[in-house]
């Protein structure tokens, strides 16, 4: 029993960051039908930066705020001069994306050096809890309740406000939202935003929760948010926290009981879902 709950809460704290990063990732493909393979290098970037407000304030929030403004930061200049010039071109957007990884990654060890930065929990985020024979790691529950908010505040969002609403609009029909008048560029924007800033929080959070972080950690993580995209159906948002659940529980099972499966456990149940769903768990846009 214990080994099934703890297998179970790593599981769902792996899911959660991973769904940061694709929740991001599936809302840009959603409204702006942009293949940004760039993102994962956001959220190395939310990583050290983070980590290294952390490091040198000793706030932990201030670490959390840092990076997200990091995302947003670079979540705008790659909106208005790498994806704004290619925009309805696929094959362009994967080219330059791509090269933005790169850079972003090179720019991570020419800052921050090329060897991996130790990050810790703050003090009280440290040790666990025990209730009867099951240990309850206090870092894990917190990125799963932090997780499960900004899926409810998002949620909020796009389904309580006047934001939200242009930007469901736009999911299913840009040009109509164009045509009532409504800045759609500015709302590109705003959801690019978004985006990055929730790929930065995922990228703070890992930190302390493997203990170092390191400059190739973007693009490892960037194939896990595609494969969370493509299981949960691109452009849903409600499908890719499903689906990164799904891919977290599977990969820490898998990763205790069948070790030589865990790496390829993600890419079988890719494939499953490509063959017997081929628009994902939850269908197309949503």
């Amino acid at each position: 029993m214990e080994l099934l709950f703890n297998l179970t809460l790593n599981g769902l704290a792996t899911g959660m960051l991973i769904f940061l990063l694709a929740a991001g990732l599936t809302l840009i493909f959603g409204l702006m039908d942009v293949l940004n393979f760039a993102h994962g290098g956001l959220f190395a970037w939310g990583a050290y930066s983070g980590i290294w407000i952390y490091t040198t304030t000793g706030s932990f929030l201030f670490g959390i705020i840092g990076a997200i403004l990091t995302g947003f930061l670079l979540g705008i200049i790659t909106e208005k001069w790498i994806i704004k010039p290619v925009y309805g071109n696929h094959v362009q957007q994967i080219l330059i994306t791509l090269g933005l990884m790169l850079v972003l990654s090179e720019m991570l060890k020419v800052i921050w050096g090329p060897n991996q930065l130790t990050a810790n929990p703050p003090e009280y985020l440290r040790g666990s809890w025990e209730i009867g024979d099951m240990i309850i790691i206090k870092y894990r529950v917190f990125i799963i309740v932090v997780g499960l908010l900004v899926f409810a505040g998002v949620q909020f969002l796009l389904k309580n406000t006047k934001i939200g609403l242009v930007v469901r609009a736009g999911v299913m029909n840009k040009e109509m939202v164009q045509a009532l008048g409504i800045n759609i560029k500015k709302v590109f924007m705003f959801v690019f935003m978004i985006g990055s800033g929730m790929a930065a929080l995922g990228g703070v959070l890992f930190g302390p929760y493997s203990g170092v972080i390191h400059a190739g950690m973007g693009m490892e993580f960037a194939i896990l948010a595609f494969i969370v995209v493509v299981i949960g159906g691109m452009g849903n948002f409600t499908g890719s926290v499903m689906a990164a659940i799904l891919v977290g529980l599977s990969g820490s099972f898998m990763a205790y009981y069948v070790p030589e499966l865990s790496l390829a456990v993600n890419m079988l149940l890719m494939a499953v879902v490509l063959i017997v769903k081929p628009q994902g768990l939850f269908g197309g846009k949503g």
